[in-house]
């Protein structure tokens, strides 16, 4: 994968984690600027989305814990844990927010 299509993809992916959200009606606040998607919710906690162009990762700080996803097939997968990236955010979502979010159709 290049670059472009690196991006192209991290794009897509946040603008349907975005559309998800928006149909949700969360009331928690969420913006993308700069190649990061930051949520941030009432206990001033927050999960940050970015990308990491180099490494063709996409990276993720929760209030719990960090994380390195690359993809694999179809799959972004944590390095570390082997969790993949759409039903770890639906975790973090709900363990922050009490907010059930399904991402898991994204891909």
């Amino acid at each position: 994968m290049n670059d472009s299509q690196f991006h192209k993809i991290v794009d897509d992916h946040f603008m349907a984690i975005e559309e998800i959200l928006d149909d949700a009606l969360v009331d928690f606040d969420y913006e993308t600027s700069a190649g990061v998607l930051k949520l941030a919710f009432s206990d001033r906690s927050q999960i940050i989305i970015n990308r990491q162009e180099p490494l063709h990762q996409i990276w993720v700080a929760t209030k719990f814990d960090g994380h390195h996803f690359e993809l694999i097939g179809q799959q972004w997968i944590d390095n570390r844990t082997g969790v993949e990236l759409f039903t770890l955010l639906s975790t973090s979502i709900e363990r922050q927010s009490g907010v059930l979010i399904n991402l898991s159709d994204i891909n």
